[in-house]
């Protein structure tokens, strides 16, 4: 009887302890917020997918609350490499791609009949961007996250990129100081 209640007490602490070492191993996903963006007056929320110790993939959305902002949207796929001690933690590089729509007045130079002059034209302008971007995570033992990070990216597409208009959308920018929960 008592080699039985001995082996059932082993086996019991043996499950425990190989659960909380799966669970450990399972937090591969999370889910966090802009909390810089929503102070500035826009939504950004994100998921990111640890892949393994040193690299995870993520997508985020940005989208404004308020009228300070320019842009209507922004979608971020990015891909970062960690290098700290912890699984996808720490200091991280990342590259990133940005499907970006803003909604703009913009002054257009044109000629007609030998005559230049200026319009004014509202224009929703939508572009793709590559770019680069660095930050630091940290992960609580509970799995709450905090991360820090900054980038710069330049539009590809758009012809209002060019000279021939007041403002360019060729440079776009990402910040954040974002909180989350891994799980």
């Amino acid at each position: 009887m008592k080699k039985l209640l001995l082996l059932s007490l082993f086996s019991i602490s043996f499950c425990a302890f190989g659960q909380d070492k799966f669970a450990t191993k399972s937090t591969k996903d999370e889910v966090k917020i802009n909390a810089l963006q929503l102070i500035a007056g826009a939504f950004e929320a994100g998921y990111e997918r640890v892949l393994n110790e040193e690299s995870a993939f993520g997508v985020s959305l940005f989208v404004p609350i308020t009228d300070n902002f320019d842009t209507k949207f922004m979608v971020t796929p990015y891909y970062r490499y960690y290098f700290g001690a912890k699984p996808a933690a720490g200091f991280f590089m990342e590259g990133f791609g940005c499907l970006n729509s803003m909604d703009d007045t913009i002054t257009v130079s044109e000629t007609a009949n030998s005559v230049s002059f200026y319009s004014t034209k509202n224009k929703t302008i939508t572009d793709f961007a590559f770019g680069i971007g660095l930050g630091g995570k940290w992960v609580s033992k509970k799995g709450v996250t905090f991360e820090l990070n900054l980038g710069v990216g330049r539009n590809l597409f758009s012809k209002y990129n060019s000279n021939d208009y007041d403002r360019s959308y060729e440079v776009i920018g990402r910040v954040g100081a974002t909180v989350g929960y891994r799980f």
